[in-house]
């Protein structure tokens, strides 16, 4: 287990990776499981929160200044929110081990 944020990996998954309890991801870093990462610029952003509203996960957090910040622990990489930013201010970069 990741001791320092209480999460478990996909490593510690039960074989053929079975989620066996609903509502359990909050205990698990899916964000390991991504190839590409979002990263925000913020001179584009104009803190519509489409990005928050549209996460499938939800691994956006607003911030103090009102930005959406991902939350790459449970972020999956899927890209939704880079496809729906009416400015571009996401862009979906690989993943450095």
């Amino acid at each position: 287990m990741l001791k320092d944020q209480g999460l478990m990996s996909w490593k510690e998954l039960a074989p053929g990776m079975y989620i066996l309890e609903p509502g359990n991801s909050v205990k698990f870093k899916t964000g390991d499981w991504k190839s590409h990462k979002p990263v925000l610029d913020k001179e584009k952003c104009i803190k519509c929160g489409q990005c928050y509203l549209m996460c499938p996960e939800p691994a956006y957090e607003e911030n103090e200044e009102g930005y959406f910040i991902c939350n790459l622990n449970y972020c999956k990489g899927c890209g939704i929110c880079a496809a729906i930013c009416p400015k571009g201010a996401i862009t979906m970069v690989l993943e450095e081990a």
